[in-house]
C-alpha cells in the first residue's frame, strides 16, 4: 500500500471527503495522514494550510469560480470544482507559491484524478485569473453591505449580519479578517509540576517560540507550525495543556479557591475542568459533567496526563440533573454548548455547517442548563455562565430571561486585575472580540444570589 502522497493531492482526497461526507475539517485531515503515514512534515503543513484555506475562503474561490469559468462552481463536476479551489486558493492566497507552479500542480492534479479530458478548464480559469489580477482584483463583489463582506470574507450572510449588529462596519470586516488568518496554539503550563520559564526553554531546544500572554499567568503563544502535539516535548508528561487563551480566561474569571466543592457542568474535553484543578492546587473536589460516553473519556486522558486527583467524572445530563441533588456547591461553571461563532479560524466548518434555526435550538438547552444548575450554588457561591460564540441570543439573551425569572439573582461585578484588562460590558460580562484582544471570542459572566453587596466579598 502506497504510504506517502503530495501535499496537493492529499488536499484533494480530503476535501473530497469533506464535500460528500460533511467530515470535519480536522478529522479529514488526520485521516489522510493516518492512511499515508509518510507524509513529510513540509508536506503535512501544506496540505493543511490548502484544506482549512480553502474551507474559510469556500465563498471566495467559488465566487470566482462562477465570475471565471463558464460554468457555475455548483455544477462543476465535484472533483473540478475542488482542483479549481486548491488552484485558486494557491495562486489568491499563498504568495511563496509561484503562479506557475499553482497553475501546473493544479493541472497535474486533474489528470491524476481522471479528469484529464477538463484539465484544458482547470489551465484556462487560474490563467484568466493571473492575467486580470495584473490589473486588478478579478473578483467582483455585489454591491449590498451583507453579500459584498460575505463574498470578499467568505462567511456566510446571517454571520456576517450578526457581527454588524454589534460592531461597525470597521470593526466588523477587522474581525472577519481575523478569523481568516491562520490560528496560533496557545499552552496553559501546568504549575503543579513547571513552570512557564522551564517550558519556554524546553520549547526553545526544539527551535519553537513561544510568547508569554500578558494577564494569563499560565499561557505562552506559539505561532508556528508545530506538527503532532503528542510530540512536544513535555506534553506526555503533563506539563502543559493546548487551550486558547480565552479559555483560560474563563477559568481565572471563576476564581476556583484551594478546597472548595465546583462542578464543570459542560466539561468536555476538560481543559477548563482540569485548569480548575490546577488553581486550586489540586485540592477540594471537582466534578467533571458531561452527557456524552466519548467525551467523557477525552476528560480522563487530560486528568491522568496532567496527574490530577481532585476531579471526579460523572456521565450526567446537567439540564436535568446535578451530581448529588441534595448537596450545594461553592462554584459551578456552565461553559455552554453553543454555535461556536467565536471559534471560526479554527474550526471553519462553522461558517458553512451552522444554522440560525440550529442556534435556537442550542439557545433552549442553554437555559435549560442553566436554570437547574442554578439550584446547587450555595448561598454566598457563584456561578459562570460562559459560551465560545459572539451570538446575542446564546449570551445576553439568556442572562437577561434567566434573571428576569430569578430575581433574587444578580449579576456580580469586580474591579480587578481581569476587569481592568478586560473590560465589562454595559451588562456586567467579560465579551471577548478576537480582532480586540487576538484570541478566541468569548462570552463570560458570572452570577450570585442573595443581597447585591460585593464589596466585603472575594469571588
Amino acid at each position: 500500500m502506497k504510504k506517502n502522497i503530495s501535499a496537493r493531492q492529499g488536499a484533494f482526497l480530503a476535501l473530497q471527503n469533506i464535500y460528500k461526507n460533511k467530515a470535519y475539517t480536522d478529522i479529514a485531515i488526520e485521516k489522510i495522514f493516518k492512511q499515508y503515514p509518510d507524509i513529510k512534515n513540509i508536506d503535512k503543513g501544506l496540505m493543511s494550510e490548502l484544506v482549512y484555506g480553502i474551507i474559510r475562503r469556500k465563498r471566495t474561490l467559488n465566487s470566482l469560480i462562477n465570475q471565471l469559468a463558464t460554468k457555475k462552481a455548483n455544477q462543476q463536476p465535484l472533483g473540478l470544482q475542488i482542483i479549481l479551489q486548491i488552484g485558486l486558493y494557491q495562486v489568491r492566497y499563498l504568495d511563496k507559491i509561484p503562479p506557475s507552479a499553482s497553475v501546473n500542480t493544479s493541472v497535474e492534479l486533474a489528470k491524476n484524478n481522471n479528469l484529464g479530458k477538463l484539465s484544458g478548464v482547470v489551465n484556462g480559469v487560474l490563467r484568466n485569473y493571473i492575467r486580470l489580477a495584473e490589473i486588478e482584483d478579478p473578483l467582483i463583489l455585489p454591491s449590498e453591505i451583507i453579500p459584498k463582506l460575505g463574498v470578499k470574507y467568505s462567511f456566510s450572510d446571517w454571520i456576517v449580519e450578526l457581527f454588524l449588529q454589534q460592531l461597525n462596519l470597521k470593526e466588523t470586516k477587522k474581525l472577519l479578517q481575523w478569523f481568516n488568518e491562520t490560528p496560533t496554539l496557545d499552552l496553559r503550563i501546568n504549575p503543579l509540576k513547571t513552570n512557564q520559564e522551564n517550558v519556554q526553554k524546553s520549547l526553545s531546544d526544539a527551535d519553537i517560540k513561544s510568547q508569554s500572554i500578558p494577564h494569563l499567568p499560565q499561557a505562552l503563544r506559539i505561532a508556528q507550525a508545530v506538527g503532532n502535539i503528542n510530540n512536544l516535548s513535555g506534553f506526555n508528561d503533563g506539563l502543559f495543556t493546548i487551550q486558547d487563551s480565552s479559555a483560560q480566561l474563563v477559568t481565572h474569571f471563576l476564581n476556583p479557591q484551594p478546597h472548595e466543592t465546583i462542578i464543570d457542568a459542560c466539561a468536555a474535553p476538560g481543559g477548563k475542568t482540569t485548569h480548575i484543578a490546577e488553581l486550586m492546587k489540586d485540592t477540594g473536589t471537582i466534578f467533571a459533567c458531561d452527557d456524552t460516553p466519548s467525551r467523557l473519556t477525552k476528560i480522563t486522558e487530560n486528568i491522568n496526563r496532567l496527574g490530577l486527583k481532585s476531579v471526579q467524572v460523572i456521565n450526567l445530563d446537567t439540564s436535568t440533573s446535578a451530581p448529588h441533588p441534595n448537596s450545594k456547591y461553592d462554584r459551578i461553571l456552565i461553559d455552554a454548548p453553543c454555535s461556536g461563532l467565536g471559534t471560526l479560524h479554527k474550526r471553519p466548518d462553522i461558517r458553512w455547517h451552522q444554522k440560525p434555526e440550529r442556534i435556537k435550538e442550542l439557545a433552549e438547552l442553554q437555559f435549560k442548563i442553566l436554570s437547574n444548575m442554578s439550584q446547587y450554588v450555595k448561598e454566598n457561591g457563584i456561578l459562570v455562565y460562559a459560551t465560545c460564540t459572539l451570538n446575542p441570543l446564546e449570551n445576553e439573551e439568556i442572562i437577561d430571561k434567566f434573571l428576569a425569572n430569578n430575581p433574587q439573582w444578580y449579576v456580580v461585578t469586580e474591579k480587578n486585575d481581569l476587569t481592568e484588562n478586560f473590560p465589562i460590558t454595559s451588562k456586567g460580562a467579560i465579551k471577548i472580540f478576537p480582532h480586540r484582544h487576538n484570541m478566541d471570542g468569548f462570552f463570560m459572566i458570572k452570577l450570585a444570589q442573595g443581597v447585591q453587596n460585593e464589596s466585603s466579598r472575594q469571588n
